[in-house]
C-alpha cells in the first residue's frame, strides 16, 4: 500500500483542483476572475502557513528535520503561474465548456507540458526520454476532452 501512496496523493490532489476550481468559479461569477483568484490565493496562503507549522512539529516529533538548502531563484516564482491558472480556469468553467470541459483541457495542458518539461528536465526534474506509449496517452486524453466538449450530451 505505502509503495503507491505517491499515486493515492496525486489523485487526491487532482480531486482537490476540481473542488478549488468549481468553488472558484462560483465566486468569479460573483465578483471578477481575478478578484476570486486574489480570495484563493489568501485563503491558501494562509493554510499553507499551519500546513508548513503543522509539518514542523511533526518533522521534529520524528527526528526528520528538513534540510536547509539554498533554492534556484526561478523556484520561488511558482505562485504566478498558478494565479494566472486559478483566474483562467474560473473564466473557462464559467463559459460553455462548464466544469468537466475546462478541467479537461486543463489536463490536455499540464500533459503537453508535462511531457515538454519531461524531455528537456525542466526546472530541476529528471529527463526522461519519451516513447510512442507518451504520445499514445495523450492522443487518447485529448480526444477524450473532444469527447466531453464536443458530445454535449449526445
Amino acid at each position: 500500500m505505502l509503495r503507491h501512496i505517491d499515486w493515492i496523493w496525486a489523485v487526491l490532489a487532482g480531486a482537490l483542483l476540481a473542488v478549488m476550481v468549481t468553488i472558484n468559479s462560483g465566486l468569479a461569477a460573483l465578483t471578477t476572475p481575478f478578484t476570486a483568484s486574489w480570495v484563493v490565493h489568501g485563503v491558501g496562503g494562509v493554510a499553507a502557513f499551519f500546513l508548513l507549522l503543522a509539518n514542523g512539529v511533526v518533522a521534529r516529533r520524528a527526528g526528520r528535520l528538513p534540510q536547509h538548502g539554498k533554492a534556484p531563484l526561478w523556484s520561488y516564482l511558482g505562485g504566478a503561474p498558478g494565479a494566472f491558472a486559478v483566474a483562467l480556469s474560473s473564466i473557462a468553467v464559467n463559459s460553455e465548456l462548464a466544469l468537466a470541459g475546462g478541467l479537461s483541457l486543463l489536463l490536455v495542458g499540464q500533459i503537453l507540458f508535462g511531457l515538454f518539461s519531461d524531455q528537456f528536465g525542466l526546472f530541476g526534474t529528471p529527463e526522461r526520454r519519451l516513447n510512442r506509449f507518451d504520445f499514445l496517452a495523450t492522443a487518447c486524453v485529448i480526444g477524450g476532452s473532444a469527447l466531453l466538449i464536443f458530445a454535449k450530451g449526445a
